[in-house]
């Protein structure tokens, strides 16, 4: 199996997963779990990330996580994310991915642009563009459903289909939109995202 693109691998190095406080650990530790009886009963993983807009948190986990169970080798994985309603992916979130190493061409246009993030020259890219959580393009029925923001938390007590559900939620990047500190803040969210989904899946594996 080839590498990730070198850039995102050196930011992999520089996670560190140990300072993520023992009460986050709570809220990682189940959907590790999840994934490790999945590999268990060699059952399809399919993780759907939820936020309202599916703008930028939801994406940014998707695509970490995709990235980050290639690299620890783990197959048969699925990520998707979706929200309560439709937007656009931020492009300040594809950036702060960007800048960490994905390979991220847009596609198509308009008011909702559609997004090619490759993350190893091989594999399948993610496809990224902003869609309801139960759009015909995420999976309808045995999946995990990671809940990202406090809203969609509180929106979808059930999520329809899924077979089990994470509320895992980040501090929106989004008020700090046209701010001097917009850049540094949602590469700030984008590694943490990273650091904490590094945690669930080194855990899966021990």
């Amino acid at each position: 199996m080839q590498k990730l693109f070198p850039k995102i691998e050196s930011t992999l190095q520089s996670l560190l997963p140990e300072t993520i406080s023992n009460q986050r650990k709570e809220s990682l530790d189940p959907l590790a779990s999840y994934i490790r009886e999945k590999i268990k009963t060699k059952a399809s993983i399919q993780l759907n990330f939820i936020c309202t807009h599916n703008s930028r948190r939801s994406h940014l986990s998707q695509v970490w996580a995709q990235a980050i169970a290639y690299h620890f080798g783990i197959k048969n994985i699925h990520c998707y994310s979706g929200g309560t309603e439709a937007t656009a992916l931020y492009p300040m979130a594809a950036e702060a991915l960007k800048k960490s190493g994905f390979h991220i061409h847009k596609i198509s246009e308009g008011d909702n642009p559609i997004y090619r993030i490759k993350y190893t020259e091989n594999a399948h890219p993610v496809i990224g563009f902003s869609k309801t959580y139960d759009d015909g393009f995420n999976p309808k029925s045995n999946f995990g459903a990671i809940l990202t923001c406090d809203s969609a938390n509180e929106a979808c007590p059930i999520v329809q289909g899924a077979d089990a559900r994470f509320p895992i939620t980040f501090e929106d990047p989004k008020k700090f939109d046209n701010t001097p500190q917009q850049e540094e803040k949602y590469l700030e969210r984008s590694l943490q995202i990273a650091n904490e989904l590094y945690y669930v899946f080194k855990n899966v594996l021990s």
